[in-house]
């Protein structure tokens, strides 16, 4: 493998001394170049003044003219005599034996003539009056000269345009391809990008953070073609291939770099969408020529980014139609990588976003033999991802890493390097020298709800039903259990958004009929404020009716949360159903579902008005608090609404989870720290509630009981 490796890399080969030197293309330029300076030598030179009647006559006067030569009998070209040019009376004209000039005779002037039946007998008329002669006059001679160089080029000049579009267009649509020298015949040619020692890629896999698991299995197929007898002398097989599988953004194209700069193999990098070509059958070339090179180079690594730009299933297409060659492209590619012949020690990287519509004969052991799947990154992943993009960032002192992961849930690798610049980008607009933790707040803010608009003309009747739309979020997932904890609420447009609330969702894996549920309650919190306050409801909850719209059915059809419906789902993971005309149940079944989100989301709309009517008076101070400040955090909920219940309950099962410490006597002890818990926790009602009992007798300490005791039986 080590000499199949310097082969690889090029090494450089003696010039042979017998060997006749290659004809250089530059020749002919240089010949050209040499062609039109002598055409400027003897042809070209300073262009020849013309002169007028009255100076015609001056000069037959003088007696200086030598010769007439009449010239396709619609020019004349007077020649001067040596005496009359060494006179003086000619200054612009240069003296004969003056400068460099190996040119042929050239006029010194030239007449245009307007009609040619006269002017030989003004010329004759001229030199009479100048007391000239019989044997002394001069009669123009007629000579007819052809342009041959103009005439050749006039019929040349259009198929030299034709032939050099062509060669610029087919040049371009070769692209120059990587295998073999530029040109017409290039269009088939390989345009994969080659990483060898010559062109090295700096990134490794220190500078990807998380994907541990990820990282693991791809740096175990570097291994193997650094070290293979580790591998092969107990039986094992190198894999042929390996899918990344993942969301937009997590770091898939990243890995395969740091792959290429791991190993010390070619790395042929390439994008599924280089195969797809308007002419037939060059999608299918290309491949073939791609894997002539990586079998040339093996062992080496072939990488196929977007793999799905080829590799979509055969026989489905959104367009209704047959598309032959991109289906043939795929064929070959299913050929190349296991098919009759071998390709020993070339390995397969592709990456996509939609496995979903890949090809299933393309998705078989012996051709992707592993899918890797890149999740969004955790908590942990967050800041370790953090960390190395903060890496050439000026940072405050005593700056906190994790706070940063933790208000960032769902984010990608490429959305955390985003909020790194823009948070760079922020501190350099405010003239700091380091970015500090509001610089990154503000970032985020930027990238979730958009740039700020404080400009936008806004009425103070919209900015009050705007603030009570976006209090009546903060209220209701601030009372509501499995509701996502709120961390700021602000009507000042973002975007497209006239108000906005962040939320921290919880990182969690599975969710239950009771947390979606809460979280339908609280995007209808908005809708069921304005109802309650002004009694009339505006197109401002567009995005929560979509939102709970879409909850609901998945509910209902996919999870199986409807007791009518039953634990039935109509979800497809393969895609196949989406270009389909006919649903996967009837009509009645239809019907039945239709019903059943509706009543969900009544019953949420109706939780969302009575936790609102059970608190009206919270509601108020909070809306006319976001009309003062426009901006407010959970701190200033956390005093009009007290704290949390969902907090309050986590705190009591935290509690009751403490392990008990064994009694000298039979049987346990409870700790008297949780018997304090419990008893306050029994005698002492919820912040909440006593400020719903201090605040007006509208308000029922009767339904909050009531919900409380609901919260201490789901418990």
């Amino acid at each position: 493998m080590t000499e199949n490796n310097a082969n690889n890399q090029g090494a450089e080969k003696k010039p042979d001394k017998n060997s006749k030197p290659r004809f250089n293309t530059n020749w002919i330029f240089a010949i050209l170049a040499l062609s039109v300076i002598l055409f400027q030598l003897f042809y070209g030179g300073k262009t020849v003044e013309k002169t007028t009647t009255s100076e015609i006559k001056q000069m037959i006067a003088s007696r200086d003219i030598e010769k007439v030569v009449v010239v396709n009998k619609d020019q004349a070209e007077i020649y001067l005599k040596k005496e009359a040019l060494e006179s003086g009376r000619y200054p612009k004209q240069p003296k004969p034996g003056t400068g460099f000039s190996v040119s042929l005779p050239k006029p010194n002037y030239t007449y245009n003539i307007g009609d040619i039946s006269s002017f030989e007998p003004f010329i004759i008329e001229a030199q009479k009056s100048a007391g000239y002669q019989d044997k002394e006059l001069i009669y123009p001679d007629y000579v007819t000269r052809k342009n041959y160089l103009g005439e050749i080029l006039s019929w040349l000049l259009f198929p030299a345009l034709l032939l050099v579009l062509w060669l610029f267009l087919m040049k371009r649509m070769s692209g120059g391809g990587a295998g073999g020298a530029g040109g017409i015949f290039n269009v088939g040619k390989s345009r994969a990008q080659i990483f060898d020692k010559d062109t090295n890629v700096k990134l490794n896999f220190n500078d990807v953070a998380g994907l541990e698991e990820a990282k693991t299995e791809v740096m175990e197929i570097v291994d193997f073609l650094k070290n293979p007898k580790k591998y092969t002398q107990l039986g094992g097989k190198i894999p042929k291939g390996a899918l990344l599988i993942g969301p937009p953004g997590t770091g898939k194209t990243m890995l395969a770099k740091a792959v290429a700069g791991e190993a010390n193999v070619p790395f042929f990098s390439i994008s599924g969408s280089d195969f797809v070509e308007m002419f037939v059958g060059v999608g299918a070339s290309r491949v073939r020529d791609l894997f002539k090179q990586a079998k040339e180079k093996a062992p080496c690594i072939v990488f196929i980014d977007e793999i799905d730009a080829v590799g979509r299933a055969r026989g489905r297409n959104a367009n209704f139609g047959s598309n032959d060659e991109r289906e043939n492209t795929l064929n070959q590619l299913l050929t190349e990588m296991d098919g009759f012949g071998t390709n020993m020690g070339v390995i397969i990287l592709a990456a996509t976003n939609r496995a979903d519509i890949l090809d299933r004969a393309l998705m078989r052991a012996g051709r992707f033999d592993r899918q890797i799947h890149v999740e969004l990154p955790d908590l942990n992943e967050r800041e370790a991802i953090f960390k190395v993009h903060l890496r050439p960032i000026k940072l405050e002192k005593n700056f906190d890493l994790t706070f940063l992961a933790k208000q960032t849930p769902g984010f990608s690798g490429a959305d955390i390097a985003n909020v790194c610049n823009e948070a760079a980008l922020i501190a350099a607009r405010k003239n700091k020298t380091v970015v500090e933790k509001q610089d990154f707040l503000d970032a985020v803010d930027r990238i979730v709800g958009g740039l700020e608009r404080k400009t936008k003309i806004i009425s103070s009747v919209e900015k009050k039903t705007i603030a009570y739309h976006e209090a009546g979020h903060a209220t209701v997932s601030w009372l509501l259990e499995y509701a996502s904890p709120l961390l700021k609420v602000t009507i000042i447009p973002r975007g497209r958004a006239l108000g906005a609330a962040w939320y921290l969702p919880e990182e969690r894996q599975l969710t239950t009929r009771e947390q979606i549920l809460d979280e339908m309650a609280y995007a209808l919190g908005g809708r069921a404020s304005e109802e309650m306050i002004f009694g009339k409801i505006s197109t401002g909850a567009l995005s929560d009716l979509e939102k709970i719209t879409k909850q609901a059915y998945a509910m209902v059809a996919y999870f199986g949360m409807s007791d009518k419906v039953g634990n039935i789902s109509f979800y497809d993971s393969t895609g196949q159903s989406d270009y389909g005309f006919t649903k996967p149940y009837s009509e009645k079944t239809a019907e039945l579902i239709d019903q059943e989100v509706n009543l969900i989301i009544a019953e949420s709309y109706v939780r969302a008005k009575d936790v609102l009517k059970d608190n009206l008076k919270g509601l108020t101070e909070l809306a006319e608090l976001l009309l003062e400040k426009e901006v407010i955090f959970s701190e200033d909920l956390e005093r009009i609404f007290g704290k949390r219940k969902a907090d309050h309950l986590k705190e009591l099962r935290e509690a009751e989870a403490q392990p008990r410490p064994r009694a000298k006597s039979v049987g346990a002890v409870e700790p008297e720290v949780v018997k304090k818990k419990k008893k306050s926790a029994k005698s002492t009602p919820a912040k909440a509630d006593t400020a719903a009992e201090n605040s007006s007798s509208v308000v029922k300490v009767k339904g909050s009981k009531k919900a409380e005791k609901k919260a201490k039986t789901k418990t």
